[in-house]
């Protein structure tokens, strides 16, 4: 359980509470003109067939019955209209990088929280995972009233250091989640170790799967000049160097690593997000949101 004495200090109240109206915002902006629902997107899981009566909407009938059997069934679907989200946030070391709104953890913090706002916004059920080799803090899966701070709590005490493994934590996670629902991915991807295998745990689960990749402007443009000395975030290496004679080299492997990603995601039929650190959250938010809009059930 949070350490409730912590989270009346007023520095970190004030940061929980900035956090929760950042989210709001983001989300009240989404949702004006909107009318649409639910936002991630309905599940619905095909039950069973049963004789056509009298009332019966046509459009259920299923056709391909009637022409084997000649005769008309309906069929039967089981709703979840409650979606249960899980967001996974990283939290390793190299998600420090960057000042300010632009810092990759608080960025992926801000747009979890958004989700998790919206969420509970709609009466769904959402929950919450930090991560680097293991599950460092959780939140587990409500839908009460409550939950929103529980997860503003958690995304502002963790910090980000240390190293990754997607697997690992995977399977944990996976363990947690008693029925299918979305699973949310924040990470930057850096040294996350079985990336793929981790990935395809979550859809062999039957989950839903979504990643936002996010880097900063520096990893993506590579912009520095001058000599620079470049330290590990997640280990003790550095490195002295002229960063124009490497800033080809650098991009080219950046393009492979991207490329290899999101075919990575596209084989397992998950939705692939590069953002920058500097995106306006309420684009990225649009963005996301309106593709789910047009995906009515879970692709298996």
């Amino acid at each position: 359980m949070p350490d409730s004495k912590r989270y009346l200090r007023p520095e970190v109240t004030a940061r929980i509470r900035r956090l929760e109206l950042t989210a709001r915002r983001v989300v009240e902006g989404f949702l004006t003109g909107m009318h649409r629902s639910p936002y991630f997107g309905q599940s619905i899981e095909f039950l069973q067939h049963r004789q056509y009566a009298r009332g019966d909407e046509i459009r259920h009938i299923d056709w391909k019955v009637f022409g084997r059997q000649d005769r008309l069934h309906i069929k039967q679907y089981e709703e979840e209209t409650n979606l249960r989200l899980t967001l996974v946030v990283d939290r390793s070391g190299s998600m420090a990088y960057g000042d300010g709104e632009a810092n990759k953890f608080d960025y992926a913090s801000s747009l979890a929280a958004s989700l998790a706002y919206l969420s509970l916004r709609q009466k769904d059920a959402a929950s919450l995972y930090a991560f680097d080799t293991e599950v460092h803090r959780s939140v587990s899966s409500k839908s009460n009233q409550q939950q929103l701070n529980r997860i503003l709590s958690v995304l502002e005490s963790v910090g980000a250091e240390g190293r990754t493994d997607l697997l690992a934590v995977a399977k944990e996670i996976a363990q947690g989640i008693p029925r299918r629902g979305l699973v949310v991915i924040f990470s930057d991807l850096l040294g996350v170790d079985h990336l793929v295998e981790g990935l395809r745990l979550f859809r062999q689960r039957g989950h839903d799967v979504a990643i936002f990749h996010v880097l900063h402007d520096d990893e993506l443009d590579f912009d520095f000049n001058g000599a620079t000395r470049f330290e590990g975030l997640e280990s003790d290496a550095f490195l002295n160097c002229n960063p124009r004679a490497l800033r080809e080299g650098y991009l080219e492997s950046l393009r492979d690593f991207l490329e290899q990603t999101r075919k990575s995601c596209g084989r397992l039929s998950i939705e692939y997000m590069l953002v920058r650190s500097s995106d306006p959250l309420d684009a990225v938010l649009a963005n996301f949101l309106t593709t789910r809009q047009s995906m009515p059930k879970l692709r298996r």
